[in-house]
Order: C-alpha cells, then structure tokens, then sequence
C-alpha cells in the first residue's frame, strides 16, 4: 500500500533527509587513496549518531554495516572491510538514516583520485540519469514515466540499466510501495500523488546489465567485471516540482 505523508510527517521526512545527505557527503569526502572502505563506513556511523540518529542499513535484515561501499565492478551492497581503496577506482556510497520514526536514503559515486575518462563519464551520466527520471516524478505522471527517462538517457549514452533491483517508496519503513524499476515503458504503474515520497536509484554498468551476486549474500558484481555506478536520492511529490529531502545541497555539512 503506497502512503501518502501528511505535513508533520514531511517534516519528519526532511529531518531524516538532511542528516542522510550530510552522511553522504561525509563518505564523498572519505573516498581517496589509502582508505579503507570500513573506515568510510565508521564516519557514516560515527556522523549519523552524533545527529541523534540510527543508521537504517545496521542490522537490515542482516546486513553488517551502517554504510554500503561498493568497488569498480560492485554495484550495490559492498560490505565494507579491508578494502584500502586505490588511485582510480570508482566508489559508490549508498547511506541512510533514521530518526523521529522517519527514514532517509541516498547513494552516490565518487572517484578515488584521478580516474579514467570513462569512469567518470559512467559516474555523471548515472547521476545525471536521476535527474532525467525526476523531470517526470510530479503530480498527474505515473511512476514508470521516471523509470523510462532514466533506461532512455542511460542507453542513449551507451550503458546499461541493472533490472534486478530497483527503487522504492520509503517513509516509516526504509522500503515501501511502490517500487521504481530504472526501466520500463512509459505511462504504467500508479499515478504520482503529492505526498508520495519515492527513493530513485539509477544503477548504471558501463558494460552489460547482467548482474552476479557474490557468497557473502549481500555484494551484487557486474557480470562482465566492467565498472557500475550508483545515485540515490529521496523525492518529495508535491503540488509543483518535486522536492529532493536529500538534497546535497541542502544537507547539513
């Protein structure tokens, strides 16, 4: 059932965004040579509780961590470890936070250092992909007009949409409905309301869309060993344009 978040509650939903965006950007700033991806994830962890609030991805259903720190070829829920990142790689941060009864989600990549021109073509159309897709996440639009922006801008500049995971509707719990595939034809699925808040999260492979997933049950590859990206925010339906609750720039660091 999807739920429409009344005024206190988008508040709450800001509150939970800003300290979601300023996590992120906390992790942006970690990712250069010779850190570890669990030293990343401690600063999410460390920032987030010194805001007063729970990491929503600790213990998810099992998963270790507070932070998802995804390598090169890892598209999405890298557990991080003892990983020390090297100059060239790409990392992709998914983070989120909970407070007030309200969760917050976000994800992005970042380069380590300098990396290839084609890395980091891959990192901005991914983000960029977002964008597309939010043109379309107002009121009267149905969800896969954002789905079909983001495959349509993507594949026009040679990449692929991962089809096995998708974004979600988030509020009270960190995934509700209706999910949001990063594909798809237009004009299906419900109709946009206000009060809809939505996460969107284009993940991009420069090679196949075919996806592996690794024994540690959590880490998904790419099959082909090309690079991935990742971009996330949350989106507030409204009357008018949508609002972005993690807006990072409008996050508090």
């Amino acid at each position: 059932m999807i739920t429409l978040k009344s005024s206190h509650e988008i508040e709450m939903m800001r509150r939970a965004g800003k300290i979601t965006a300023a996590a992120r950007a906390v992790a942006r700033d970690m990712v250069k040579p010779g850190v570890t991806t669990q030293q990343i994830d401690q600063a999410v962890y460390q920032f987030i509780t010194s805001q007063g609030a729970t990491p929503s991805f600790l213990n998810y259903g099992g998963f270790p961590a507070s932070a998802c720190v995804s390598v090169n070829d890892e598209v999405i829920h890298g557990i991080p470890g003892n990983r020390v990142l090297q100059e060239g790689d790409i990392v992709s941060v998914d983070v989120g936070a909970y407070i007030g009864g309200f969760h917050g989600d976000c994800a992005g990549t970042y380069p380590c250092g300098q990396v290839s021109d084609e890395a980091m073509r891959l990192i901005r159309v991914t983000q960029q992909s977002f964008f597309e897709g939010m043109k379309f996440a107002k009121e009267g639009y149905r969800r896969s007009d954002i789905s079909a922006a983001i495959q349509k801008y993507v594949e026009e500049n040679g990449f692929s949409v991962v089809r096995e995971f998708v974004g979600h509707g988030i509020g009270r719990q960190l995934h509700e409905d209706p999910q949001v595939p990063n594909y798809g034809a237009p004009g299906h699925g419900p109709r946009l309301l206000r009060g809809m808040t939505l996460a969107v999260e284009p993940m991009v492979n420069a090679g196949t869309a075919a996806i592996r997933q690794l024994s540690d049950g959590w880490t998904v590859k790419t099959a082909d060993g090309k690079l991935s990206a990742h971009y996330e925010n949350t989106i507030l339906i409204t009357a008018g344009e949508p609002e972005l609750l993690t807006d990072p720039e409008n996050s508090l660091v």
